[in-house]
């Protein structure tokens, strides 16, 4: 038992695009969460849309961060937002820095990613691709709602790309700009507002060996269409772009997925990606956090 890892605050595990608490006895957070309470954390998912833009699904952040504070008494929460999930959390430390004891992007695109800057440009605005694309993702984030219990959650697509792409990130940066790094690839302020920052990613194992796992392979065939950080990216999001804050590391051997879960394919790996939440909540709890 990991007593060295026991946070001062409880952690809200915070998820990104298409991302849920549970679908029947499958969480996306599993193995993360029970890493994280067999190192005698207080662990929370909260319930948000799995597609909209970045303040709506701040807004519903901030609704549970304060039900967990009631719940556990506890004066602050740390986040730790995966993918949107980052921004997300980033949001919620902005408007409410009092309630939030520490933030960490995993796998973030604080900075906008370059694939969802393709797929904006590869729907044509008002057009009949863009109105198909809108409605079957929209409805796919109500069908995964559905599943997972929260059906009055808003969801939409279109509003969660736009968010995503280099140019919505620049605008959603230009009011939130906390943990940010004045240079590119650099490390951002560890320190805003009472709010510690920090950040982790991972790219595209450079082995040059066709993966055993499928997942991998998508996110491959995914990184052809990164541009500025065409050999620096997970599949989702490009290394430099995921940097706020204290950069823990950007470039573990990891796709974009990978920082959430195990192997899929069983097989052992020399880096355990579970291990990385663990360490960080060693890491939270020697920032007295």
């Amino acid at each position: 038992m990991q007593r060295n890892a026991v946070t001062r605050y409880p952690i809200l595990l915070v998820h990104g695009l298409f991302g849920f608490e549970r679908i029947g006895h499958f969480e996306l957070f599993h193995d993360v969460k029970e890493a994280l309470k067999t190192a005698e954390n207080r662990v929370f998912v909260p319930h948000l849309s799995a597609t909209h833009n970045n303040e709506m699904r701040g807004e519903q952040l901030l609704a549970q961060i304060d039900r967990v504070l009631r719940g556990t008494g506890a004066s602050k929460v740390n986040l730790i937002g995966h993918s949107q999930g980052a921004l997300t959390a980033r949001y919620a430390a902005a408007l409410a820095p009092h309630a939030v004891a520490s933030v960490t992007s995993v796998s973030g695109p604080n900075h906008g990613s370059e694939l969802a800057d393709f797929l904006r440009k590869a729907l044509v605005p008002g057009q009949l691709p863009e109105l198909v694309a809108h409605n079957i993702a929209t409805l796919f984030g109500d069908f995964l709602s559905l599943l997972s219990g929260s059906v009055n959650l808003p969801q939409n697509a279109l509003a969660a790309l736009n968010a995503l792409t280099t140019e919505g990130v620049g605008a959603f940066n230009d009011k939130f700009s906390q943990g940010l790094p004045s240079t590119w690839g650099g490390d951002g302020p560890g320190k805003v507002n009472g709010v510690h920052y920090y950040s982790w990613s991972g790219v595209l194992p450079a082995n040059g060996l066709p993966s055993l796992d499928p997942i991998q392979g998508v996110h491959r065939a995914l990184s052809q269409y990164f541009m500025t950080e065409g050999q620096q990216n997970d599949g989702f999001v490009g290394r430099f772009s995921s940097h706020l804050g204290q950069v823990i590391r950007s470039d573990y051997p990891l796709d974009h997925l990978s920082t959430l879960r195990r192997p899929a394919n069983g097989l052992p790996s020399q880096l355990d990606p579970i291990s990385l939440y663990v360490e960080h909540a060693a890491r939270l709890k020697a920032a007295n956090l």
